[in-house]
């Protein structure tokens, strides 16, 4: 199997694991991640309801009625992300069902990579390349940061659609994540809710 089809295989396992893998873990690529992200459903529901709704990012407001992807859409400050999303063939996954968490790097996050990196991750020979790296930032199910400071307090990791690890932290008590270079990437604004999902707005590309 291609690199292409193996991302496009790791995605379309995640969303089939988020439909059939209650009670036993989603299974993703032949894995399964009932260890990891074991936030109990009946917690992620709550704190889900609890969430804030109207959140502003990018100067508009977040509303729990639009996806991920449409909400998205309306910030100025991630129109790198969505356009990143866009080009490696994401958004029609984003905007399904879910639910998904997705740690959002901002535009900022973008500018600290080379510019030269960036432009040649949009070229479609590197699609599979990008999609890679994008779905390393999603995580299937509902994590807010209520759910991530208790996973703190456990030594608890997450498991993203990708396969690799995240780590949520706590660092003068900012929330962190820690990814898979050891680096802690600071989520800059938490709990933008969603129709099918979270997202924490972070302030670098996480890496593996």
């Amino acid at each position: 199997m291609d690199s292409g089809n193996k991302v496009t295989a790791i995605v379309i396992a995640a969303i089939i694991g988020l439909v059939v893998g209650a009670g036993g873990g989603y299974a993703l690529g032949g894995m399964q991640m009932d260890e990891d992200n074991n936030t109990s459903n009946s917690a992620m529901t709550s704190e889900k309801s609890e969430g804030v709704d109207g959140v502003t990012v990018g100067g508009a407001k977040m509303v729990r009625e639009k996806d991920i992807v449409d909400n998205a859409m309306n910030a100025d400050n991630v129109t790198t992300l969505v356009s990143l999303v866009d080009k490696a063939d994401l958004v029609e996954t984003l905007k399904g069902e879910g639910p998904f968490t997705v740690f959002g790097p901002n535009n900022d996050a973008f500018a600290k990579l080379d510019a030269a990196t960036v432009e040649s991750l949009q070229k479609p020979e590197n699609k599979a390349a990008l999609a890679e790296i994008l779905t390393y930032h999603v995580v299937p199910g509902t994590y807010t940061s209520a759910d991530l400071k208790a996973m703190v307090a456990k030594g608890q990791a997450l498991t993203s659609v990708q396969g690799g690890k995240l780590m949520p932290m706590m660092d003068g008590g900012k929330l962190m994540i820690e990814d898979g270079k050891g680096d802690m990437v600071m989520i800059e604004t938490a709990d933008v809710i969603s129709s099918n999902g979270v997202t924490h707005v972070i302030d670098s590309v996480l890496m593996q």
